[in-house]
């Protein structure tokens, strides 16, 4: 059982925590690039607790910076996004995106305070679609990291954003378990690819964990007949990183970045990808459209629901939340989904998310098919502490190469080792396909 000060430590990301201060040796993915366009709308952006503003300067690029102007503290979220810059609609005060004074109308012209006046900014950058920033110390960030989904050419890859309403290792901790999918995700009427799905035959698995430079494998074998096993191997990437095994109907990689926003509000940047080839137009038409009026893994365009420009992520909030039950339906409980809940993401969140924001902890019963959520803790724990204590640098801090890692899923002989079988499978290569049959 966790005590009380441990899932303080796990669930506590603001400025001046233990965790805040580990996740912020990481580049944080933050935006998609092509929600900011050229001297458009500023967004109003939370990561790690810190309220801040992005935006996309005359020239192209991106800029992070607080939301508060350090004159008065008027909000830069209705900042006018001009001539290379963000301008304060309450003095006019201007800055560029490095956070440097540009313009302080209201001042006489020989003021020296242009020299001594900075705006907080991160510096960013963008890779395939997803924009980036880096919120640590080091006066020269490390670089990005290598992650396969963000390698990959475009046509290969779809990427949505999602705000939820828990906290993030709530989110992370969901994923990581591969037990709940053939029941959570199941049918009672027979039906759907999740009740074909050879996980489905097993629901009793067992489970085999190994730490890595990168985090922590989560092996899971059930048995297929006296033969045969077959082996789900999820993964845990840090700080917030999960990747998932691909399915024979549905053969590609995915996973999630579980951000922290704050506490208790999470980003979910989610990724589907083919190694090799381009996704089929049919797939990426039902990750953006749904299916059948339900919810993929990614948040539909249906699904959205827009808040004002004061809500941090406004535009990437749905209808499928806490106090609108997710859009739970007693009815189709009754003669079709075993959850009543209309789609695989809603039916994880509403999961995650669902009694609170953040769960104590100490409350919990775990038992086998936990164990790789307590290993995932306790490499956190450690690592959090490590840092926090002496200034312990995790190896995917300063090697972007840590990351280049895979999820599987193998059919294996009774009896073989599925560390030595996946060796190759679950190191990534661009442009290399699975390496096995799915």
């Amino acid at each position: 059982m966790m005590t009380a000060e441990d899932n303080e430590t796990l669930t506590r990301v603001g400025p001046g925590t233990a965790m805040g201060a580990w996740m912020r040796l990481f580049w944080i993915p933050f935006y998609p690039s092509g929600g900011l366009s050229p001297d458009s709308q500023p967004k109003r952006v939370k990561l790690l607790g810190e309220d801040l503003v992005a935006f996309r300067d005359s020239d192209g690029k991106p800029g992070l910076v607080a939301n508060a102007c350090p004159h008065r503290g008027a909000p830069l979220m209705f900042g006018r996004n001009e001539e290379c810059g963000i301008r304060c609609v309450y003095h006019g005060w201007k800055f560029d995106i490095s956070g440097k004074v540009m313009d302080m109308p209201a001042e006489p012209e020989q003021s020296r305070m242009r020299e001594r006046v900075r705006l907080k900014a991160y510096p960013c950058q963008e890779r395939n679609g997803v924009l980036w920033t880096y919120m640590g110390d080091a006066a020269e960030p490390p670089a990005l990291p290598e992650i396969e989904f963000n390698l990959v050419p475009a046509e290969n890859v779809h990427i949505s954003f999602r705000v939820q309403e828990c906290n993030w290792l709530q989110a992370l901790e969901g994923e990581i378990d591969s037990a709940h999918a053939p029941i959570l995700h199941g049918r009672i009427d027979g039906g759907g690819a999740i009740n074909q799905w050879v996980a489905g035959q097993d629901l009793r698995p067992k489970f085999e964990c190994k730490r890595r430079d990168f985090g922590v494998s989560i092996a899971s074998r059930r048995i297929v007949d006296a033969e045969t096993h077959y082996w789900r191997v999820n993964q845990y990437m840090a700080p917030f990183w999960t990747l998932v095994p691909p399915q024979s109907k549905f053969p590609e990689l995915s996973g999630h970045a579980w951000v922290p926003i704050d506490d208790e509000t999470t980003l979910c940047l989610m990724f589907s990808y083919t190694p090799a080839t381009p996704l089929y137009p049919k797939t990426r038409e039902v990750l953006a459209n749904g299916h059948r009026g339900r919810e993929t893994g990614h948040a539909s365009v249906n699904a959205f629901e827009p808040q004002p420009p004061t809500t941090p992520y406004g535009d990437f909030r749905t209808r499928f939340r806490p106090d609108t039950g997710y859009g739970f339906d007693y009815q189709s409980q009754q003669t079709s989904w075993f959850s009543g809940l209309p789609g695989l993401w809603i039916q994880d969140a509403a999961c995650q998310s669902g009694v609170a924001p953040i769960f104590d902890r100490t409350q919990e019963n775990l038992c086998a098919s936990d164990t790789g959520i307590v290993m995932t803790r306790r490499m956190l724990l450690e690592s959090v502490k490590a840092h926090r204590d002496g200034g312990a640098r995790p190896a995917g801090a300063d090697k972007p190469e840590t990351f280049m890692v895979r999820a599987i899923s193998m059919h294996l002989p009774a009896g073989a080792d599925w560390e030595t079988a996946g060796s190759g499978p679950m190191t990534a290569r661009v442009g290399a396909d699975f390496g096995y049959v799915l």
